[in-house]
């Protein structure tokens, strides 16, 4: 599973680092800059949630075998 972050939609809020910080890293300025990719094992609920509790919908959750059937 991969976290895909929308740096251009993200706000600053940082709530996908406070439900997720395992999967989400903020840069200098407070801005969600990254995802840990893939996912770290056994923190994927904890991936899902922090990119339900972005207001921006910045982060998309692409899940394992998601990229290659997208190309079918």
């Amino acid at each position: 599973m991969k976290a895909i972050v929308d740096v251009g939609k993200c706000s600053g809020h940082a709530r996908c680092v406070a439900v997720a910080p395992h999967v989400f890293v903020l840069n200098s300025d407070g801005y969600n800059e990254r995802a840990i990719n893939p996912v770290p094992a056994g923190h994927e609920v904890e991936g899902r949630r922090g990119a339900r509790a972005c207001p921006e919908r910045a982060i998309r959750i692409v899940e394992d075998g998601e990229e290659a059937e997208a190309g079918r």
